[in-house]
């Protein structure tokens, strides 16, 4: 047999460890995610943890340090494909990035563990965990900061939500009311949502935006037969 050949005890003992540590690790970062009900929770980052070990480890039995770095390299990249999955488009907002990323540093640890360098892993883990876990209080305090839009560029989008019958009526409407209030349009796009609504994001050219007025147009638009929700958004950047 094949196996009795190629089997070394001190090898494998040392295999035994790598897996274990990222299984361990992978399931401390795993449980922060599955106690906030994330999409990608303790099972799939613990998977993510091992299977990168286990690419490295393997990488290193047979080809040494310039085999798992190799290897390391498919890791990072293919990790990309699966941290896509969880990533969600809900109209004009994305959910999922925060826990695709936390994947991404999954397969670090893995990678870590799987060439032998347990120490290191454990590190990454407890800057993963903290990132999650301490980093939270601070951001919330940020967010509810006041924007000064003044010192910021902002974009502006109103979305207006209606039925595909009625979707070429209701952007010429819509336009029409922005652009009679003084908000000229640079883009307009369409979002299916599902068979029966659709949504209409128009982004307004920058420019200074009274939000009173803004409101009086989403109201304006709300009342229309075709339309069922309109609202309006900003973002802002430096």
């Amino acid at each position: 047999m094949r196996f009795v050949q190629t089997f070394e005890l001190f090898p494998f003992l040392d295999t035994c460890f790598s897996l274990l540590a990222a299984f361990v690790l992978g399931a401390l970062i795993g449980a922060e995610r599955q106690y906030r009900q994330r999409t990608a929770g303790l099972r799939t980052t613990v998977l993510v943890a091992v299977g990168a070990a286990a690419f490295v480890d393997l990488a290193m039995r047979l080809a040494g340090a310039e085999g798992a770095i190799r290897v390391i390299a498919y890791v990072v990249s293919g990790i990309g494909f699966l941290g896509a999955g969880v990533i969600m488009k809900e109209g004009m907002n994305v959910r999922g990035l925060n826990t695709a990323a936390t994947l991404w540093c999954s397969a670090a640890v893995g990678a870590c563990t799987g060439a032998d360098m347990a120490a290191e892993a454990a590190l990454v883990t407890l800057f993963v965990i903290a990132g999650n876990t301490l980093l939270r209080p601070l951001v919330n305090a940020i967010n509810r900061i006041p924007l000064n839009e003044r010192a910021l560029e902002a974009t502006y989008e109103v979305v207006v939500t209606t039925r595909p019958a009625a979707l070429a009526e209701t952007r010429d409407v819509l336009i029409e009311q922005l652009e009679a209030a003084q908000y000229p349009v640079s883009d307009v796009t369409t979002i299916e949502r599902s068979e029966e609504a659709v949504d209409i994001v128009a982004r307004l050219i920058s420019t200074a935006v009274d939000r009173k007025e803004l409101d009086l147009v989403v109201e304006k638009l709300e009342r229309l037969p075709a339309v069922a929700h309109a609202t309006w958004e900003s973002s802002t950047s430096d």
